[in-house]
């Protein structure tokens, strides 16, 4: 943040801000650092896949860092808040390529307070995580290069990982596109195709 911040003096913060830099490996935040996050217009690109492995009273976060500042790891929910986009990655091979995993552990953070509606954490896997590339769009429009992937799903579901979020997106009368169930435990999609730039890279061969 003093960088960023010793840019902004010289440059000008609109322009630090228009720029839309994009950090990597975002874990370790203060309620100082968040707000500055949102001052500075940054982007927090994170591995949810990290708290899924390590996060919680007892995992390698607490062990090493002791349980107080462990709870204080990936805090998602307060970024979002402060208006600070999100991006997702996975950090492969630290941790696998797994694009529905990395939702749901956002969604099912270890620390409660942490988690973000499987909504917000799909949209940062997909549209916030594309950036500011001039081939890619974020969006599947008629017209654009079609970047996409087909998953093989047994149902799509509106829910909210606990009852910080408001029920009304829950309501079917709401709209809100549904999504798989993201219940730890439950059985996540399986890939069947994946289309870069308009072009096939990847069928699943029982298809």
């Amino acid at each position: 943040m003093e960088g960023f911040r010793a840019a902004a003096e010289k440059l000008g913060l609109a322009r630090i801000r228009a720029a839309r830099h994009r950090v990597e490996h975002v874990e370790m935040l203060t309620p100082e650092t968040v707000a500055a996050f949102a001052e500075l217009g940054l982007t927090a690109s994170v591995q949810p896949a990290f708290d899924a492995l390590w996060g919680g009273e007892e995992g390698m976060y607490a062990d090493r860092l002791g349980a107080e500042r462990a709870r204080t790891l990936n805090p998602y929910a307060a970024l979002l808040r402060a208006g600070v986009p999100l991006a997702f990655g996975s950090d492969s091979p630290v941790t696998p390529l797994d694009p529905w995993g990395t939702v749901r552990a956002a969604a099912f953070h270890r620390t409660p307070g942490h988690r973000i509606s499987a909504r917000a954490a799909f949209t940062a896997h997909t549209r916030a995580a594309g950036g500011r590339r001039p081939r890619r769009r974020r969006t599947l429009v008629p017209g654009a290069p079609a970047d996409y992937a087909v998953w093989r799903t047994e149902e799509l579901v509106v829910q909210a990982p606990d009852d910080r979020v408001a029920r009304w997106s829950t309501d079917p009368r709401s709209g809100t596109p549904g999504l798989p169930d993201l219940t730890p435990g439950a059985d996540l999609p399986v890939c069947l195709r994946t289309v870069v730039h308009g072009r096939t890279v990847f069928v699943r061969p029982d298809v």
